[in-house]
Formats: structure tokens, sequence, C-alpha cells
């Protein structure tokens, strides 16, 4: 039974350790893909065209954005960054989930845009355990932490716009959560429609 990848978008404020999740889950699920972005930079040393980024120049980026290429895009310090659609739909029909790690505003535009989408919103066990985290690595200032905490308190407003919760308790467990969610996505009837087609009950 062949199913279709997911476009699976992962958000939650800073300190809620979604990339050491999301490397996790990269290390221990198959079929799972990280979305490599177009962007207009430079390549830095060691970066290879198709592995680190797709590198383009501005006006390809902006042609790809009129001829609506693009999954999201944003411009950041005079820089292009974006997912190309035709990476993820490529990833997706080869049977692959494709994740993104994007923040509030970008999560909610995909959404709209493509609302087979999954939304995942990483939150720690408490605000105070937030607090701890982004406290406890010490490269911070002050003035820098409290930002941080202002700007999750503003990003988890939008918890009941995602499909679902995960609580990063424990890695192993956050990790669990994640792929119940992809398992149970695939099974839905809604992305199963061609089999249930091709179903015959008349002998039955």
């Amino acid at each position: 039974m062949f199913h279709e990848g997911l476009l699976v978008v992962i958000s939650g404020p800073s300190g809620t350790g979604k990339g050491t999740v999301l490397g996790l889950l990269r290390q221990s699920t198959p079929n799972i893909v990280f979305s490599v972005s177009a962007t207009t930079r430079a390549p830095r040393e060691g970066e290879i065209d198709g592995i680190n980024y797709f590198f383009k120049t501005v006006d390809e980026f902006k042609a790809m954005i009129e001829a609506d290429e693009m999954v999201e895009w944003v411009n950041y310090c005079n820089n292009y960054y974006g997912t190309p659609k035709k990476f993820v739909d490529e990833c997706k029909q080869q049977g692959n989930n494709v994740l993104l790690e994007v923040e509030v505003e970008g999560a909610l535009n995909i959404k709209r845009k493509y609302p087979d989408s999954v939304l995942i919103f990483i939150v720690p066990p408490s605000f105070e355990e937030l607090r701890r985290r982004i406290t406890g690595r010490g490269t911070e200032n002050p003035e820098v932490i409290s930002q941080r905490l202002e700007q999750a308190k503003v990003e988890l407003k939008f918890i009941d716009r995602y499909d679902y919760v995960v609580v990063n308790n424990t890695l192993k467990q956050a990790v669990e959560d994640i792929n119940s969610i992809l398992k149970a996505e695939k099974l839905k009837t809604s992305r199963n429609s061609r089999i249930i087609e091709h179903l015959d009950f008349k002998d039955a």
C-alpha cells in the first residue's frame, strides 16, 4: 500500500528543543526528508548546491516567486530564502515525509496554501521550564533572554491554529509522539480515497 508523503511543518518557541528533537527524528525514522531551501546568498566554503541550499541569483529567485514555485519565502538581511515547491512535491511523490522548521507566521501561510499540510507545535512542559532552558544555555545576556521569553508568549497564542501539540518533556517521548502523528495522518480516509475507491465489497 503506497502512501504519498506528508508536508510537515514544525514550530515552537526558542528553547523548546526543536532542533534536538528533529535531529533524533531524522536519525530514527525512515522516509523523512528535511527540506532544502533556495537562497540568493553566496555559497560558503564547503556548501554544495542541492545539498545545503539551492543557490539562485536574485532574478532566478524572483522568477520562481512570480511563477508560484515557492512553498514559502522571506527576504532576510538582503537575501531571499525559500522552499522550492518542486523539491517538496518530488519528495512527497516518492513517499517521503518532508519536514520544515518554520516560525508561526510562515507555518500559517503554508497551511492556507496547503490545507493538507500537518502543523505540529512543540512546547516545553511549562513556561518556567522554558525559562530555565533558555537561561541554562549561558550564551545570552538577560536582555536577549527577556526578548526570547516575550516572543515565546506571542508564539504560544497560536497553538490552537496548529493540528497537533507535542510536549517536549523527554526527547524520546517527543519523537515517539511525532512518529505517531505521522502514522495516523497517513491512515486518514481523506488521504486514502484512491484505495477506498478500488475496494470491492460487492461479494463481501
